[in-house]
């Protein structure tokens, strides 16, 4: 038990799902795993495991921003030893080749600042994806037909930006997309030597204004799991 995790040790998977949202966690559990046991509700944010095709796996809500996911990751890797972490979300498209639904595997991703920058100091470093999670996501998602994008993306500290030319310029660098939390994710993952991605669904879009209508924002998370399910035990 940790001061934002109540999961008794042994209760937490080296494999974890990390959604934004803790009730979308909960969907999650419930749909794709067995034998699902609620491991953790200390905030409201809530944590699952269970079973998937054998494996055994923790569904577990990060929050919103890359603070709030520092909190939990940091606990997850320090006092529960997870070794994957796959980031499952929603993000907003930004290039025009880059559909509503389609889905994102975030190779690098770019940002202002986390909670790591206090760390690196006056070094930019470059946070990535693990390869071998990539390449099998990337595969993954071929299998089941989803219009796939494998690049940058960027990890803003706001969700209200007020920065169109910083838009404009990750736009012109062929950033992908814009979401909130996959930068630390994969700092920590980098610092501690665990295997970390960020599967993105596209639910709005930058340049368009479109945005994926509520009722489908399920299927297309449902999307996401498998993929994320497929790569980690691949």
């Amino acid at each position: 038990m940790t001061i934002h995790i109540g999961a008794k040790p042994g209760e937490i998977a080296e494999t974890v799902l990390l959604p934004g949202d803790p009730y979308r966690a909960k969907w999650a559990a419930e749909t794709f795993l067995t034998d699902v046991k609620m491991i953790n509700e200390v905030r409201g944010m809530l944590g699952f495991t269970g079973m998937w095709q054998g494996n055994r796996v923790t569904i577990h809500g990060s929050g919103m921003g890359m603070p709030s996911l520092s909190i939990y990751v940091n606990e997850l890797i320090r006092d529960y030893d997870a070794k994957t972490l796959i980031r499952i979300g929603s993000c907003g498209g930004m290039q025009a080749n880059v559909g509503i639904r389609d889905v994102i595997l975030a190779m690098t991703s770019s940002t202002l600042s986390t909670p790591s920058s206090g760390i690196f100091k006056e070094l930019n470093f470059a946070p990535c994806a693990d390869w071998s999670l990539l390449e099998a996501a990337h595969k993954a998602a071929i299998r089941k037909g989803a219009t796939t994008h494998v690049g940058g993306i960027y990890s803003a500290d706001v969700f209200y930006d007020e920065r169109p030319d910083l838009n404009e310029q990750m736009t012109r660098h062929g950033i992908l997309a814009v979401e909130m939390e996959a930068a630390e994710l994969y700092n920590l993952a980098a610092r501690h030597g665990r295997r970390a991605l960020a599967v993105l669904t596209v639910s709005d879009h930058l340049q368009t204004g479109e945005a994926l209508p509520s009722e489908d924002r399920e299927k297309s998370f449902g999307d996401m799991v498998e993929i994320a399910l497929e790569a980690a035990f691949s």
